[in-house]
Protein backbone atom coordinates (compact mmCIF):
# COMPACT_ATOMS: atom_id res chain seq x y z
CA UNK A 1 0.00 0.00 0.00
CA UNK A 2 2.92 2.42 0.88
CA UNK A 3 4.56 1.84 -2.29
CA UNK A 4 1.82 2.69 -4.81
CA UNK A 5 0.96 5.93 -2.16
CA UNK A 6 5.19 6.83 -3.12
CA UNK A 7 4.73 6.04 -6.84
CA UNK A 8 1.14 8.42 -6.92
CA UNK A 9 2.47 11.47 -4.64
CA UNK A 10 5.93 11.25 -5.40
CA UNK A 11 6.90 14.79 -5.71
CA UNK A 12 9.72 16.81 -7.18
CA UNK A 13 10.17 20.09 -4.99
CA UNK A 14 12.59 21.48 -3.18
CA UNK A 15 13.14 21.13 0.81
CA UNK A 16 11.98 24.93 1.11
CA UNK A 17 9.01 24.78 -1.53
CA UNK A 18 5.65 25.01 -0.16
CA UNK A 19 4.41 22.00 -1.25
CA UNK A 20 0.59 20.60 -0.75
CA UNK A 21 -0.35 17.17 -1.90
CA UNK A 22 -3.54 15.85 -1.78
CA UNK A 23 -6.01 13.40 -3.40
CA UNK A 24 -9.34 12.79 -4.37
CA UNK A 25 -10.99 8.79 -5.21
CA UNK A 26 -11.74 10.53 -9.27
CA UNK A 27 -9.90 12.16 -11.52
CA UNK A 28 -10.76 15.98 -13.26
CA UNK A 29 -12.35 15.03 -16.64
CA UNK A 30 -10.31 17.27 -18.78
CA UNK A 31 -8.65 20.87 -18.55
CA UNK A 32 -11.12 22.02 -20.80
CA UNK A 33 -13.30 23.80 -18.62
CA UNK A 34 -16.32 23.95 -21.05
CA UNK A 35 -15.92 19.94 -21.29
CA UNK A 36 -18.01 19.23 -18.20
CA UNK A 37 -20.41 21.06 -15.68
CA UNK A 38 -19.29 19.42 -12.72
CA UNK A 39 -18.18 20.34 -9.48
CA UNK A 40 -14.30 18.47 -9.30
CA UNK A 41 -14.05 20.02 -12.88
CA UNK A 42 -14.78 23.49 -12.19
CA UNK A 43 -13.40 23.29 -8.71
CA UNK A 44 -10.26 22.06 -10.18
CA UNK A 45 -10.18 24.47 -13.44
CA UNK A 46 -10.91 27.94 -11.37
CA UNK A 47 -7.17 27.62 -10.04
CA UNK A 48 -6.05 28.11 -13.44
CA UNK A 49 -8.79 29.68 -15.45
CA UNK A 50 -11.20 32.77 -14.20
CA UNK A 51 -14.26 34.39 -14.71
CA UNK A 52 -15.29 38.30 -14.85
CA UNK A 53 -17.02 37.71 -11.47
CA UNK A 54 -15.94 35.41 -8.43
CA UNK A 55 -17.28 34.10 -4.94
CA UNK A 56 -14.91 34.92 -2.24
CA UNK A 57 -14.69 32.82 0.70
CA UNK A 58 -17.80 33.78 2.16
CA UNK A 59 -19.71 33.15 -0.94
CA UNK A 60 -19.93 36.76 -1.85
CA UNK A 61 -19.92 38.37 -5.39
CA UNK A 62 -16.28 40.14 -5.87
CA UNK A 63 -14.73 41.43 -9.05
CA UNK A 64 -11.88 39.19 -10.92
CA UNK A 65 -11.68 39.84 -14.20
CA UNK A 66 -13.96 42.05 -14.37
CA UNK A 67 -13.27 45.44 -11.85
CA UNK A 68 -17.23 46.96 -12.27
CA UNK A 69 -19.57 46.83 -13.81
CA UNK A 70 -23.29 48.59 -14.37
CA UNK A 71 -26.83 48.10 -15.83
CA UNK A 72 -27.35 50.71 -18.93
CA UNK A 73 -30.74 49.27 -19.33
CA UNK A 74 -32.42 46.02 -18.00
CA UNK A 75 -31.15 43.96 -20.42
CA UNK A 76 -27.37 45.27 -21.08
CA UNK A 77 -24.24 44.97 -18.79
CA UNK A 78 -21.30 47.24 -19.01
CA UNK A 79 -18.06 45.51 -18.02
CA UNK A 80 -15.35 46.88 -17.47
CA UNK A 81 -12.03 44.29 -17.61
CA UNK A 82 -9.19 44.26 -15.34
CA UNK A 83 -5.80 46.09 -17.70
CA UNK A 84 -2.65 44.63 -17.13
CA UNK A 85 -3.82 40.81 -16.91
CA UNK A 86 -1.86 38.67 -18.83
CA UNK A 87 -2.64 34.75 -19.54
CA UNK A 88 0.55 31.91 -18.23
CA UNK A 89 2.08 32.53 -21.69
CA UNK A 90 2.59 36.36 -21.53
CA UNK A 91 -0.46 36.79 -23.73
CA UNK A 92 -2.45 40.24 -22.58
CA UNK A 93 -5.99 39.31 -21.72
CA UNK A 94 -8.43 41.44 -23.63
CA UNK A 95 -11.94 42.27 -24.52
CA UNK A 96 -11.63 39.60 -27.53
CA UNK A 97 -10.64 37.06 -25.02
CA UNK A 98 -13.95 37.30 -23.51
CA UNK A 99 -16.11 37.51 -26.99
CA UNK A 100 -14.21 34.58 -28.30
CA UNK A 101 -14.94 32.62 -25.24
CA UNK A 102 -18.70 33.22 -25.46
CA UNK A 103 -18.59 32.03 -28.84
CA UNK A 104 -16.70 28.86 -27.80
CA UNK A 105 -18.71 28.14 -24.54
CA UNK A 106 -22.19 27.94 -26.70
CA UNK A 107 -20.82 25.47 -29.07
CA UNK A 108 -22.73 22.53 -29.68
CA UNK A 109 -19.94 20.28 -28.16
CA UNK A 110 -19.55 21.99 -24.90
CA UNK A 111 -21.16 21.11 -22.11
CA UNK A 112 -21.40 24.66 -20.33
CA UNK A 113 -23.92 26.10 -22.81
CA UNK A 114 -26.85 25.99 -20.01
CA UNK A 115 -25.16 28.67 -17.47
CA UNK A 116 -24.97 31.08 -20.25
CA UNK A 117 -28.45 30.73 -21.88
CA UNK A 118 -29.77 33.85 -20.97
CA UNK A 119 -26.77 35.92 -22.73
CA UNK A 120 -28.04 36.98 -26.18
CA UNK A 121 -24.57 38.43 -27.49
CA UNK A 122 -21.52 40.20 -25.81
CA UNK A 123 -20.15 42.92 -27.94
CA UNK A 124 -16.27 44.20 -27.57
CA UNK A 125 -16.65 47.96 -26.78
CA UNK A 126 -13.16 48.92 -26.61
CA UNK A 127 -9.85 46.37 -25.52
CA UNK A 128 -11.04 46.68 -21.94
CA UNK A 129 -14.66 47.05 -21.50
CA UNK A 130 -17.64 44.38 -23.08
CA UNK A 131 -21.19 44.70 -23.15
CA UNK A 132 -22.83 41.92 -22.02
CA UNK A 133 -27.07 41.67 -23.65
CA UNK A 134 -29.29 39.18 -21.79
CA UNK A 135 -32.34 38.35 -24.27
CA UNK A 136 -34.60 39.24 -21.01
CA UNK A 137 -33.74 40.74 -17.72
CA UNK A 138 -31.71 38.32 -15.67
CA UNK A 139 -31.69 39.11 -11.66
CA UNK A 140 -29.15 36.64 -11.72
CA UNK A 141 -26.37 37.04 -14.45
CA UNK A 142 -23.66 38.02 -12.27
CA UNK A 143 -24.14 34.70 -10.25
CA UNK A 144 -24.29 32.80 -13.36
CA UNK A 145 -20.92 34.52 -14.86
CA UNK A 146 -18.77 32.64 -11.68
CA UNK A 147 -18.00 29.31 -14.07
CA UNK A 148 -17.70 31.36 -17.23
CA UNK A 149 -13.96 30.75 -17.61
CA UNK A 150 -12.08 33.11 -20.02
CA UNK A 151 -9.41 30.93 -22.37
CA UNK A 152 -6.93 33.02 -24.35
CA UNK A 153 -8.26 33.26 -27.98
CA UNK A 154 -4.60 33.21 -29.28
CA UNK A 155 -3.59 30.07 -27.46
CA UNK A 156 -6.70 28.41 -28.52
CA UNK A 157 -6.33 29.73 -32.19
CA UNK A 158 -2.49 28.48 -31.82
CA UNK A 159 -2.84 25.00 -30.90
CA UNK A 160 -5.95 24.22 -32.80
CA UNK A 161 -8.25 24.43 -30.23
CA UNK A 162 -11.35 26.65 -30.79
CA UNK A 163 -14.02 24.23 -30.02
CA UNK A 164 -14.83 21.97 -27.16
CA UNK A 165 -15.04 18.33 -27.67
CA UNK A 166 -17.30 15.85 -26.47
CA UNK A 167 -15.25 13.87 -24.01
CA UNK A 168 -18.26 12.21 -22.20
CA UNK A 169 -19.24 10.95 -25.52
CA UNK A 170 -16.20 9.81 -27.67
CA UNK A 171 -12.45 9.37 -27.00
CA UNK A 172 -11.87 12.39 -29.20
CA UNK A 173 -9.68 15.06 -27.84
CA UNK A 174 -7.61 18.57 -28.68
CA UNK A 175 -4.92 19.97 -26.82
CA UNK A 176 -6.82 21.99 -24.72
CA UNK A 177 -8.34 18.64 -23.66
CA UNK A 178 -4.40 17.72 -21.40
CA UNK A 179 -2.88 21.30 -21.33
CA UNK A 180 -4.59 24.61 -19.84
CA UNK A 181 -3.69 28.67 -20.09
CA UNK A 182 -5.83 30.73 -18.09
CA UNK A 183 -5.13 34.15 -15.98
CA UNK A 184 -4.94 32.09 -12.36
CA UNK A 185 -2.84 32.07 -9.20
CA UNK A 186 -1.86 28.49 -11.05
CA UNK A 187 -0.92 26.94 -13.73
CA UNK A 188 -0.44 23.54 -15.02
CA UNK A 189 3.08 21.76 -15.58
CA UNK A 190 2.02 17.98 -15.38
CA UNK A 191 -1.35 16.04 -16.54
CA UNK A 192 -1.10 12.49 -16.28
CA UNK A 193 -4.76 11.38 -16.27
CA UNK A 194 -6.45 8.74 -13.60
CA UNK A 195 -3.15 9.44 -11.87
CA UNK A 196 -1.39 12.53 -11.20
CA UNK A 197 -1.93 16.42 -11.59
CA UNK A 198 0.23 19.27 -10.63
CA UNK A 199 0.28 22.61 -10.93
CA UNK A 200 2.94 25.52 -10.19
CA UNK A 201 2.06 28.93 -8.74
CA UNK A 202 1.78 31.89 -11.15
CA UNK A 203 4.32 34.43 -10.05
CA UNK A 204 2.45 36.92 -12.34
CA UNK A 205 -0.41 36.12 -10.92
CA UNK A 206 -2.66 39.87 -11.23
CA UNK A 207 -4.17 39.53 -7.63
CA UNK A 208 -2.62 39.39 -4.20
CA UNK A 209 -1.65 36.01 -3.35
CA UNK A 210 -3.69 35.21 0.16
CA UNK A 211 -1.90 31.37 -0.10
CA UNK A 212 1.75 30.40 0.60
CA UNK A 213 1.87 27.38 -1.87
CA UNK A 214 4.94 26.88 -4.88
CA UNK A 215 3.11 23.50 -5.64
CA UNK A 216 0.13 21.53 -5.37
CA UNK A 217 0.45 17.65 -6.20
CA UNK A 218 -3.34 16.67 -7.13
CA UNK A 219 -3.66 12.27 -6.82
CA UNK A 220 -6.32 9.60 -7.89
CA UNK A 221 -6.85 7.42 -5.68
CA UNK A 222 -9.80 5.36 -5.42
CA UNK A 223 -9.15 2.99 -2.66
CA UNK A 224 -10.45 4.74 0.30
CA UNK A 225 -8.20 2.62 2.84
CA UNK A 226 -4.99 4.02 0.37
CA UNK A 227 -5.93 7.87 0.93
CA UNK A 228 -6.46 7.47 4.54
CA UNK A 229 -3.53 5.48 4.86
CA UNK A 230 -2.01 7.99 3.04
CA UNK A 231 -3.24 10.74 5.22
CA UNK A 232 -1.74 8.74 8.39
CA UNK A 233 1.62 8.11 7.16
CA UNK A 234 2.22 11.56 6.05
CA UNK A 235 2.64 11.09 2.37
CA UNK A 236 -0.61 13.22 1.87
CA UNK A 237 -1.32 16.63 3.52
CA UNK A 238 -5.19 16.32 2.67
CA UNK A 239 -7.76 13.87 0.85
CA UNK A 240 -10.83 15.74 -0.23
CA UNK A 241 -13.50 12.40 0.25
CA UNK A 242 -13.41 10.85 3.69
CA UNK A 243 -15.22 8.16 3.93
CA UNK A 244 -17.78 8.24 6.95
CA UNK A 245 -16.57 5.01 8.51
CA UNK A 246 -12.81 6.46 8.89
CA UNK A 247 -14.22 10.12 10.59
CA UNK A 248 -13.73 9.04 14.24
CA UNK A 249 -10.16 7.63 13.63
CA UNK A 250 -8.78 10.26 11.72
CA UNK A 251 -10.48 13.20 14.41
CA UNK A 252 -8.83 11.38 16.97
CA UNK A 253 -5.24 11.49 15.32
CA UNK A 254 -2.59 13.83 16.95
CA UNK A 255 -1.89 16.34 14.07
CA UNK A 256 -4.85 15.63 12.05
CA UNK A 257 -8.06 17.73 11.28
CA UNK A 258 -11.70 17.13 10.07
CA UNK A 259 -12.98 20.02 8.14
CA UNK A 260 -16.80 19.64 7.54
CA UNK A 261 -19.97 21.54 6.50
CA UNK A 262 -22.90 21.17 4.87
CA UNK A 263 -23.02 20.43 1.45
CA UNK A 264 -25.12 22.97 -1.11
CA UNK A 265 -25.41 19.37 -3.78
CA UNK A 266 -28.63 17.28 -4.03
CA UNK A 267 -27.99 13.80 -4.40
CA UNK A 268 -30.93 12.11 -6.47
CA UNK A 269 -32.19 9.52 -8.56
CA UNK A 270 -33.15 10.01 -12.26
CA UNK A 271 -35.91 8.15 -14.63
CA UNK A 272 -36.26 7.89 -18.29
CA UNK A 273 -39.49 9.24 -19.15
CA UNK A 274 -39.25 10.12 -22.63
CA UNK A 275 -38.32 7.14 -24.65
CA UNK A 276 -41.10 4.74 -26.09
CA UNK A 277 -39.17 2.00 -24.74
CA UNK A 278 -36.76 1.74 -22.29
CA UNK A 279 -32.97 1.08 -22.98
CA UNK A 280 -32.55 -1.25 -19.71
CA UNK A 281 -35.34 -3.22 -18.79
CA UNK A 282 -37.16 -6.32 -20.15
CA UNK A 283 -40.18 -4.38 -20.34
CA UNK A 284 -41.00 -4.32 -24.43
CA UNK A 285 -42.48 -1.93 -26.54
CA UNK A 286 -43.61 0.65 -23.60
CA UNK A 287 -41.85 2.60 -20.85
CA UNK A 288 -43.59 2.24 -17.32
CA UNK A 289 -41.42 5.22 -16.04
CA UNK A 290 -43.90 7.35 -18.09
CA UNK A 291 -46.90 6.18 -15.62
CA UNK A 292 -46.49 8.66 -12.50
CA UNK A 293 -47.51 5.53 -10.29
CA UNK A 294 -44.67 3.68 -11.59
CA UNK A 295 -42.36 6.57 -10.40
CA UNK A 296 -44.34 7.03 -7.08
CA UNK A 297 -43.95 3.71 -6.04
CA UNK A 298 -40.14 3.77 -6.48
CA UNK A 299 -40.10 7.05 -4.19
CA UNK A 300 -42.34 5.15 -1.51
CA UNK A 301 -39.81 1.72 -2.03
CA UNK A 302 -37.03 4.10 -0.86
CA UNK A 303 -35.89 4.43 2.72
CA UNK A 304 -34.00 7.14 2.30
CA UNK A 305 -34.13 7.96 6.30
CA UNK A 306 -31.94 4.89 7.18
CA UNK A 307 -29.31 5.40 3.76
CA UNK A 308 -29.26 8.81 5.93
CA UNK A 309 -28.49 6.87 8.87
CA UNK A 310 -26.62 3.88 8.02
CA UNK A 311 -24.86 4.01 5.02
CA UNK A 312 -24.05 8.06 5.36
CA UNK A 313 -23.42 7.45 9.36
CA UNK A 314 -25.71 10.70 9.95
CA UNK A 315 -23.67 12.62 7.56
CA UNK A 316 -26.34 13.75 5.40
CA UNK A 317 -29.84 15.31 5.21
CA UNK A 318 -32.53 13.68 3.91
CA UNK A 319 -34.90 15.70 0.99
CA UNK A 320 -38.07 15.79 -0.77
CA UNK A 321 -36.60 19.15 -2.97
CA UNK A 322 -33.79 19.55 -5.81
CA UNK A 323 -32.08 21.60 -3.83
CA UNK A 324 -31.90 22.32 -0.36
CA UNK A 325 -30.77 24.45 3.07
CA UNK A 326 -28.46 27.43 1.46
CA UNK A 327 -30.06 27.92 -1.76
CA UNK A 328 -32.19 30.87 -2.69
CA UNK A 329 -35.96 29.34 -3.18
CA UNK A 330 -35.78 26.47 -0.64
CA UNK A 331 -38.99 26.05 1.53
CA UNK A 332 -38.30 24.09 4.52
CA UNK A 333 -42.36 23.57 4.45
CA UNK A 334 -42.38 22.10 1.37
CA UNK A 335 -39.34 19.63 2.15
CA UNK A 336 -41.91 16.77 3.36
CA UNK A 337 -40.72 13.72 1.82
CA UNK A 338 -43.23 10.52 1.86
CA UNK A 339 -42.66 8.06 4.77
CA UNK A 340 -42.23 4.90 3.29
CA UNK A 341 -44.92 2.60 2.17
CA UNK A 342 -44.46 -0.92 0.64
CA UNK A 343 -47.92 -1.79 0.47
CA UNK A 344 -49.00 1.35 -1.25
CA UNK A 345 -45.88 0.64 -3.79
CA UNK A 346 -47.06 -2.47 -4.48
CA UNK A 347 -50.52 -1.38 -5.30
CA UNK A 348 -49.46 1.67 -7.63
CA UNK A 349 -47.30 -1.04 -9.48
CA UNK A 350 -50.18 -3.34 -9.90
CA UNK A 351 -52.72 -0.53 -11.22
CA UNK A 352 -49.93 0.17 -13.66
CA UNK A 353 -49.65 -3.11 -14.75
CA UNK A 354 -47.06 -4.52 -13.42
CA UNK A 355 -47.84 -6.65 -10.24
CA UNK A 356 -45.06 -8.51 -10.03
CA UNK A 357 -42.74 -5.71 -10.95
CA UNK A 358 -40.19 -5.77 -13.74
CA UNK A 359 -36.44 -5.74 -14.85
CA UNK A 360 -34.65 -2.49 -14.62
CA UNK A 361 -30.80 -0.95 -14.83
CA UNK A 362 -30.14 1.71 -11.94
CA UNK A 363 -26.63 3.56 -13.44
CA UNK A 364 -24.49 4.86 -10.68
CA UNK A 365 -20.92 6.58 -10.25
CA UNK A 366 -18.60 4.75 -7.56
CA UNK A 367 -16.36 7.41 -7.20
CA UNK A 368 -18.55 10.71 -7.29
CA UNK A 369 -20.80 11.39 -4.35
CA UNK A 370 -20.04 10.19 -0.60
CA UNK A 371 -20.59 6.42 -0.53
CA UNK A 372 -22.54 6.04 -3.85
CA UNK A 373 -22.21 2.47 -4.65
CA UNK A 374 -23.61 1.72 -1.26
CA UNK A 375 -26.63 3.92 -1.73
CA UNK A 376 -27.02 2.59 -4.81
CA UNK A 377 -26.90 -1.18 -3.24
CA UNK A 378 -29.22 -0.03 -0.74
CA UNK A 379 -31.36 1.54 -3.37
CA UNK A 380 -31.43 -2.05 -5.63
CA UNK A 381 -32.41 -3.98 -2.16
CA UNK A 382 -35.22 -1.52 -0.86
CA UNK A 383 -36.40 -1.84 -4.70
CA UNK A 384 -36.66 -5.78 -4.18
CA UNK A 385 -39.23 -5.32 -1.44
CA UNK A 386 -41.85 -4.22 -4.03
CA UNK A 387 -40.88 -6.79 -6.56
CA UNK A 388 -38.56 -4.65 -9.12
CA UNK A 389 -35.55 -7.01 -9.87
CA UNK A 390 -33.10 -3.82 -10.12
CA UNK A 391 -29.40 -4.58 -11.83
CA UNK A 392 -26.83 -2.29 -10.36
CA UNK A 393 -24.51 -0.71 -13.26
CA UNK A 394 -21.65 0.93 -10.90
CA UNK A 395 -18.55 2.31 -12.52
CA UNK A 396 -16.47 5.35 -12.68
CA UNK A 397 -17.63 9.22 -12.83
CA UNK A 398 -16.06 9.24 -16.17
CA UNK A 399 -17.73 6.45 -17.63
CA UNK A 400 -21.08 7.19 -15.84
CA UNK A 401 -21.16 10.79 -16.92
CA UNK A 402 -20.38 9.01 -20.11
CA UNK A 403 -23.10 6.90 -20.19
CA UNK A 404 -26.24 9.01 -18.54
CA UNK A 405 -25.34 12.60 -19.96
CA UNK A 406 -26.01 13.79 -23.46
CA UNK A 407 -25.78 13.04 -26.30
CA UNK A 408 -25.89 9.45 -25.39
CA UNK A 409 -28.36 9.41 -22.46
CA UNK A 410 -27.95 5.97 -22.62
CA UNK A 411 -29.82 5.22 -19.36
CA UNK A 412 -33.17 4.63 -17.80
CA UNK A 413 -33.20 4.61 -14.21
CA UNK A 414 -29.65 6.87 -12.74
CA UNK A 415 -28.01 8.82 -10.07
CA UNK A 416 -26.73 12.19 -10.26
CA UNK A 417 -26.02 15.32 -7.53
CA UNK A 418 -26.20 19.13 -8.35
CA UNK A 419 -25.28 21.92 -6.96
CA UNK A 420 -26.42 25.54 -8.22
CA UNK A 421 -23.93 27.31 -9.51
CA UNK A 422 -25.77 30.14 -8.38
CA UNK A 423 -26.87 29.23 -5.02
CA UNK A 424 -30.53 29.80 -6.63
CA UNK A 425 -33.03 27.12 -7.64
CA UNK A 426 -33.40 28.53 -11.45
CA UNK A 427 -29.83 26.96 -11.95
CA UNK A 428 -31.13 23.55 -11.14
CA UNK A 429 -34.42 24.16 -12.44
CA UNK A 430 -32.98 25.43 -16.16
CA UNK A 431 -30.33 22.81 -16.44
CA UNK A 432 -32.22 19.91 -14.88
CA UNK A 433 -35.84 20.34 -15.10
CA UNK A 434 -37.44 22.31 -17.98
CA UNK A 435 -37.38 20.19 -21.55
CA UNK A 436 -34.24 19.92 -23.31
CA UNK A 437 -34.04 22.49 -26.18
CA UNK A 438 -30.40 23.03 -26.63
CA UNK A 439 -29.11 25.05 -24.02
CA UNK A 440 -32.20 24.13 -20.84
CA UNK A 441 -32.68 21.04 -19.88
CA UNK A 442 -28.86 20.09 -20.38
CA UNK A 443 -28.60 18.00 -17.81
CA UNK A 444 -31.89 16.42 -17.44
CA UNK A 445 -31.35 13.17 -18.91
CA UNK A 446 -34.59 11.31 -18.03
CA UNK A 447 -35.97 14.37 -20.50
CA UNK A 448 -38.67 14.95 -17.63
CA UNK A 449 -40.73 17.74 -19.18
CA UNK A 450 -43.88 19.77 -18.24
CA UNK A 451 -45.00 22.85 -20.08
CA UNK A 452 -46.49 24.44 -17.03
CA UNK A 453 -42.88 24.14 -15.36
CA UNK A 454 -41.03 25.63 -18.30
CA UNK A 455 -43.98 28.52 -18.33
CA UNK A 456 -42.87 29.13 -14.86
CA UNK A 457 -38.61 28.67 -15.19
CA UNK A 458 -39.16 31.24 -18.12
CA UNK A 459 -40.87 33.98 -15.56
CA UNK A 460 -38.38 33.23 -12.87
CA UNK A 461 -35.40 33.86 -14.61
CA UNK A 462 -36.64 37.83 -15.47
CA UNK A 463 -38.57 38.12 -12.17
CA UNK A 464 -37.00 40.85 -9.98
CA UNK A 465 -39.66 40.73 -7.08
CA UNK A 466 -38.19 38.09 -4.98
CA UNK A 467 -41.29 37.46 -2.98
CA UNK A 468 -42.92 37.16 -6.76
CA UNK A 469 -39.88 34.89 -7.71
CA UNK A 470 -40.04 32.65 -4.88
CA UNK A 471 -43.67 31.97 -5.12
CA UNK A 472 -42.90 30.61 -8.75
CA UNK A 473 -40.06 28.56 -7.37
CA UNK A 474 -42.47 27.10 -4.23
CA UNK A 475 -45.36 26.08 -7.62
CA UNK A 476 -42.29 24.45 -9.78
CA UNK A 477 -41.78 21.89 -6.14
CA UNK A 478 -45.30 21.25 -6.27
CA UNK A 479 -45.59 20.42 -9.25
CA UNK A 480 -41.92 18.05 -9.50
CA UNK A 481 -43.51 16.80 -6.61
CA UNK A 482 -46.69 15.78 -7.58
CA UNK A 483 -45.57 14.41 -10.94
CA UNK A 484 -42.38 12.28 -9.28
CA UNK A 485 -40.23 14.14 -11.77
CA UNK A 486 -37.06 12.91 -9.54
CA UNK A 487 -36.63 10.83 -6.54
CA UNK A 488 -34.83 13.43 -4.35
CA UNK A 489 -32.56 11.32 -1.78
CA UNK A 490 -30.30 14.38 0.26
CA UNK A 491 -27.94 16.94 0.74
CA UNK A 492 -24.62 15.15 2.02
CA UNK A 493 -22.15 17.20 4.56
CA UNK A 494 -18.82 18.25 3.09
CA UNK A 495 -16.15 16.20 4.87
CA UNK A 496 -12.04 16.76 4.44
CA UNK A 497 -9.40 15.66 6.23
CA UNK A 498 -5.77 17.35 6.62
CA UNK A 499 -2.51 17.64 8.36
CA UNK A 500 -3.02 20.34 11.80
CA UNK A 501 -0.72 22.62 9.61
CA UNK A 502 -2.87 22.98 6.57
CA UNK A 503 -5.64 26.14 6.62
CA UNK A 504 -7.22 26.23 3.85
CA UNK A 505 -11.35 27.46 2.89
CA UNK A 506 -14.21 24.66 3.06
CA UNK A 507 -16.60 25.79 0.63
CA UNK A 508 -20.18 24.53 0.68
CA UNK A 509 -20.55 23.94 -2.80
CA UNK A 510 -17.38 21.70 -2.09
CA UNK A 511 -14.98 24.08 -4.45
CA UNK A 512 -11.46 23.73 -3.45
CA UNK A 513 -9.73 27.13 -4.27
CA UNK A 514 -6.21 27.12 -3.52
CA UNK A 515 -5.53 30.14 -3.21
CA UNK A 516 -6.75 30.22 0.43
CA UNK A 517 -4.14 27.55 1.28
CA UNK A 518 -1.64 27.84 3.99
CA UNK A 519 1.05 24.75 4.43
CA UNK A 520 2.11 26.13 7.97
Amino acid sequence: MAGVLVALVAGQATANAATLRWANDGDVGAMDPYTRQETVQLSFLSNIYEPLVRWNRDLKLEPALAVSWEQTSPTVWRFKLRDGVKFQDGTPFTADDVVFSFGRILAPSSLMRAPMGPVKEIRKVDAHTIDIETKLPDPILLQELTNFFIMSKAWCEAHNATVPVQIEASKEENFAVRNAMGTGPFRLVLREPDRRTVVERNPDWWDKPLHNLDRVEFSVIGSAATRVAGLLSGELDMIYTVPPQDMDRLAKTPGLKLWQTNELRTVFLGMDQSRDELLKSDVKGKNPLKDVRVREAFALAIDEPAIAARIMRGQAHPTWEMWGPGINGYNAALDKRPAVDLARAKQLLAEAGYPNGFRITLDCPNDRYVNDEAICTAVVSMMARIGMKVDLNAQTKSKHFGEINPPKNNTSFYMLGWTPATYDAHNALYALVGSPNGQRGEVNDGRYSNPTIDALIDKISVETDQAKRNAMIDDTIKIMQKDVAYIPLHQQVIVWASKANVDLAQMPDNYFPYRYVNVK
